[in-house]
């Protein structure tokens, strides 16, 4: 299993910084976030240490998935919130912090406040088709 000696959240997982786990598999360790977004934040991460999702081997895929599932149902039921926000940051511009691929399930409830992001509208059909096209042409390269 890859480890990061210089990774807080392999540190985590190897029991040699504390933190609040709340579950923890073969493949997969969860826990509370130190500075949550709302009460009830976790972080999911897989125990092997990889920086990004674009990183991290596809058979994780399905234990980290069930993880969150069950997770974002009981932070639900814990915290009495009516809804959660699930998110990945991949990368310093997308606002990664800790370079370790981690989840956030962040429990929600109606008008808490908590604005995620601000929309921004393509200009014009053909604006969008472009994107679209061009996403499309890297997948199938």
């Amino acid at each position: 299993m890859k480890r990061d000696p210089d990774c807080i959240f392999c540190k985590i997982v190897a029991g040699e910084v504390p933190s609040q786990k709340v579950l923890e598999t073969d493949e997969v360790f969860a826990f509370l976030d130190i500075a949550p977004v709302k009460p009830g934040h976790v972080l999911v991460i897989p125990k092997e240490h990889f920086a990004t999702l674009l990183e991290m081997d596809a058979d994780l895929a399905a234990p980290l998935h069930k993880a969150v599932r069950k997770l974002a149902a009981a932070a639900m039921e814990a915290t009495g919130a009516q809804g959660f926000n699930l998110q990945v940051n991949t990368h310093k511009a997308a606002g990664q912090l800790v370079p370790h691929v981690h989840y956030h399930i962040i429990p929600r409830h109606e008008d808490d406040g908590l604005t995620l992001w601000s929309q921004s509208p393509y200009d014009n059909e053909e604006a969008m088709q472009s994107v679209a096209d061009k996403i499309r042409a890297t997948i199938n390269t």
